[in-house]
């Protein structure tokens, strides 16, 4: 197909799948809908292993959101099928620079659509179905529509007579979903990728590429061997300093006694920041000295041993965070940022291990950026899939504690935990609300369903 058919037909998707419909199963439907055709419309030697994982991922993730309808689904909709277009189209493109491209895309469309020669192809004499679909529905279409909104303010009677006529049809909602599915269309099926997006792309190859000699010192006025020094010396002192600095650190989680619940959350919330921001500024640290030269100088051993040393500790550190994360979970329960918490220090980790790897195996630093955009895809991707609300419910209600209002309004897909539990605790209220809630949402429309909902069946028998 050719661009403008893809572009129409999204349009045409976006109509049937969204016209008075909440956002819920149509979004899943149009995400599998996008991939089948992007996996059709690439050329098969693109189709490489990458993009098949993609193909994968994206139509999973369009079953997640069917399922559950929440945010982290809809990003993992939404990046999943750009990158599997994007992937299809340009596979030789570095990953980082697809954030580049789809921004500039977004905010560039009022510009490119007029720019009618590099999406609508003019069809040949006597035909073309872009050709007959403006000339037979779309042109007559919007002729229509605004002639019969000027009619019917300048007449009563002819308005009378139009809203006597029982049709459940609202040409205002067509036109915003016409507008938006062209919009999304267009970015998706004719993005556009400059001449300044690809210059970088070879900035960011993993590996060096020719004979890599140290050229110049990073500042005029300190030579190569003083940089080096100073390297040795920052990263060393830095470690003596890390060592101290997890020596009490664990003195105050293993052997101070927390007085309170707030005390315990105050203090893991100050130690979790302060872990983060020293992974964060000791990545940052190593890519300034290991971004070029000193990654091939044999005179820089030393330092990279003292900067290994550094990365170790750090993973030390996060590990002793993520105890007391523990802590603070096995004494006031779990909940969606605790959870957030134990995401957090394995990004942290795993950019560790990824800078390590940079060290060692004599990388760049765009290495570590490549590898750090699909770990976040991944974790975007498994915290779609999950049910944590259900986790964080089945893991609370065994607790003496657990806090029932909390887990009914602030948790969420706890439905089929929360009848059991006020099945069993005789709590009416509760199952009261829980089954409003669920045949609220059992009794939308099809397309505006959300799967999770349909699973659950209110009418079974009281287990007690």
């Amino acid at each position: 197909m050719k661009k403008h058919h893809l572009i129409f037909i999204t349009v045409l998707a976006v109509i049937v799948l969204f016209y008075k419909e909440y956002v819920a199963l149509n979004l899943g439907i149009f995400g599998i809908f996008l991939s089948i055709l992007t996996f059709a419309q690439t050329k098969s030697e693109f189709r490489t292993k990458s993009f098949l994982t993609l193909f994968v991922t994206s139509i999973f993730s369009s079953f997640a959101f069917a399922w559950f309808g929440d945010a982290i689904s809809f990003v993992a909709v939404f990046v999943s099928v750009f990158l599997l277009r994007f992937k299809g189209t340009y596979p030789k493109l570095k990953p980082f620079l697809y954030i580049e491209v789809l921004l500039f895309n977004l905010f560039s469309f009022l510009g490119r659509v007029f720019y009618t020669e590099q999406w609508f192809e003019k069809p040949k004499e006597g035909g073309g179905f872009g050709k007959k679909l403006i000339t037979f529905i779309l042109i007559p279409g919007i002729l229509i529509t605004i002639f019969l909104c000027i009619y019917s303010a300048g007449s009563s009677h002819f308005d009378q007579f139009f809203s006597e006529i029982k049709l459940d049809f609202s040409f205002f909602d067509i036109i915003i979903l016409a507008v938006i599915g062209f919009y999304v269309g267009f970015i998706f099926w004719n993005f556009g990728v400059e001449r300044f997006i690809f210059k970088q792309n070879r900035f960011l190859n993993d590996d060096f590429s020719g004979l890599i000699k140290i050229q110049k010192p990073t500042f005029s006025f300190l030579d190569i061997d003083s940089e080096r020094t100073s390297g040795l010396i920052s990263f060393s002192a830095l470690n003596v300093l890390l060592l101290v600095f997890i020596a009490t650190y664990n003195y105050e989680q293993f052997f101070e006694v927390t007085k309170s619940a707030d005390g315990l959350s105050a203090e893991t919330h100050e130690r979790v920041n302060a872990v983060i921001m020293s992974i964060v500024m000791a990545i940052l640290v190593i890519l300034f000295y290991f971004k070029r030269g000193f990654n091939f100088d044999e005179k820089a051993k030393s330092l990279k041993m003292s900067a290994k040393i550094w990365i170790v500790l750090n993973a030390v550190l996060v590990i002793s965070a993520s105890l007391k994360n523990s802590e603070y979970i096995i004494n006031c329960g779990l909940t969606y940022k605790r959870l957030g918490v134990y995401a957090f220090l394995t990004m942290a980790l795993i950019g560790l291990i990824f800078t390590f790897i940079k060290i060692q195996n004599r990388k760049t630093n765009a290495f570590l950026f490549n590898r750090m955009f699909w770990a976040s895809y991944g974790l975007i991707l498994v915290c779609s899939y999950v049910n944590w609300g259900g986790i964080i419910t089945s893991n609370n209600i065994k607790r003496k504690d657990f806090a029932d209002n909390y887990h009914l309004v602030s948790i969420n897909y706890n439905e089929k935990l929360l009848l059991d539990y006020a099945e069993k605790t005789g709590n009416s209220e509760m199952k009261n609300q829980l089954k409003e809630r669920i045949e609220s949402y059992q009794k939308e429309t099809f397309l505006s369903k959300i799967l999770y909902y349909e699973t659950i069946n209110i009418e079974k028998p009281n287990r007690q």
